[in-house]
């Protein structure tokens, strides 16, 4: 059997069972290993599979990952998150469907401090849903605008996935952060757009609330102020060149947890934030480690640069061939998780992408963008699984259901970013030019 063969049967065998429901850390590693064997041997095999992960894991680059991680954590068991809600409530509740457009900017606010789309459903689970339920909005759409606000994490920096991506391509962490700022704002903004005109067609679907005296409304600023210095911190330290993405991720958990203490936070909260970073952090990292050896495998057996040329000798546009990749990964994430799908696809898929003459930036931001809508769709969509875990008394058929117009501003979203990719790089090209 050839090489090349040898990479098809361990690609199928993955895929298979990942399908099945095995772990993919685990599936990886394995197949990776003995994809190994059978290429190069058991010797220098077992080595490399051995070598890898710890050579690629002690990166400094990884260790931007448990520092964003953390600002999340300690944000959210410091109470932080219920300030951000009411000042978006008091804000933006006036106008249709009002309490699930505060949600959708209230997520997009923590997505700021979080990077991890799923802490993000939970949190707002347990703080938007019940204000929107006890004001008579649908359940369906008050599940699905926490579902999909959670997805903002993906894209408005720190974002957990766009360092991977990064870290995958060898591309600056820097800049791809800084990239996702202007689409996840433009994503948060389709959405209050789609709340707003739904709620417009059906009333009945969320009602304005009265708008409070400006008093009022200005009094709910101060609390949203720490969110906006972590990020304004964050931001500075990296592009004025006075620290690197780890550093500033570190100053901004630095920041987070003093206004945290200063909040109040009890040693109870402040263990249980580091115990879910460390819980989170293991998760990646073991990731991580298993598809490692899978992509070295890949590599022996010459998968990636036979699909490149394959990609790059299709008879169609560019943006045809683009629109046919993003609907491969629309499949895979139905049945994986955003990171693994990354970490698997990436070693293959970016070479054909760079071939065709895209911008590794952009594409990373499309990329991701397609990992949010993954998030939200049947049957492995996490953030809906999670909101009905944390709303146990709304099914997870609502959910889904609830999520659907939102799974259709993303494919427009997605359409928007293919059109114009200057959305995507313009703030870049003004901060290196």
């Amino acid at each position: 059997m050839s090489e090349f063969a040898i990479g098809l049967v361990g690609t199928g065998a993955l895929l298979l069972l990942v399908f099945a429901g095995v772990r993919v850390f685990v599936v990886a590693a394995l197949v990776g290993l003995f994809g190994c064997v059978a290429i190069i041997g058991w010797k220098a095999g077992a080595g490399i599979s051995g070598t890898v992960p710890h050579s690629k894991s002690i990166n400094y680059a990884l260790s931007v990952l448990p520092m964003f991680i953390l600002i999340g954590f300690i944000a959210y068991h410091g109470g932080l998150t219920h300030a951000l809600f009411r000042a978006a409530r008091n804000w933006f509740g006036w106008v249709p469907g009002g309490l699930a457009v505060a949600s959708v900017f209230a997520t997009a606010g923590f997505a700021a401090v979080s990077g991890a789309s799923t802490a993000t459903a939970a949190v707002f689970s347990r703080v938007a849903i019940p204000h929107m339920l006890e004001n008579g909005y649908d359940r369906r759409l008050a599940a699905g605008v926490v579902a999909a606000g959670g997805t903002l994490a993906s894209l408005i920096p720190p974002s957990a996935i766009l360092v991977i991506y990064a870290i995958i391509v060898e591309e600056s962490v820097g800049t791809l952060i800084l990239a996702g700022f202007l689409p996840g704002v433009v994503s948060a903004i389709i959405y209050a757009m789609l709340i707003i005109g739904q709620c417009v067609w059906k009333p009945e679907l969320g009602k304005a609330i009265p708008s409070p005296p400006l008093k009022e409304k200005m009094a709910s600023l101060p609390g949203t102020v720490p969110i906006f210095v972590v990020v304004a911190v964050i931001f500075y330290s990296m592009y004025s060149g006075t620290a690197t993405p780890t550093e500033a991720g570190a100053v901004g958990a630095f920041v987070i947890l003093v206004v945290a203490l200063m909040k109040g936070m009890k040693w109870p909260s402040l263990k249980e934030a580091l115990l879910e970073t460390a819980k989170l952090t293991v998760m990646i990292f073991a990731l991580i480690w298993g598809v490692l050896i899978f992509v070295r495998f890949l590599g022996y057996a010459g998968l990636p640069q036979e699909f490149a040329g394959w990609i790059t000798g299709l008879p169609f546009p560019p943006v045809v061939i683009m629109i046919l990749i993003l609907c491969g990964y629309a499949v895979l994430g139905m049945f994986m998780d955003a990171i693994g799908m990354l970490l698997l696809t990436l070693p293959v898929v970016y070479p054909a992408v760079i071939a065709l003459g895209y911008d590794p930036i952009w594409f990373g931001i499309i990329v991701v963008k397609m990992c949010e809508v993954c998030l939200i769709t049947p049957p492995v969509g996490l953030n809906c699984y999670v909101v009905s875990a944390v709303r146990p008394d709304i099914p997870l058929g609502d959910v889904f259901r609830g999520i659907f117009p939102f799974f259709i501003a993303d494919v427009i979203t997605i359409g928007l970013f293919l059109a114009y990719p200057e959305i995507v790089l313009w703030l870049p090209n003004l901060v290196n030019s």
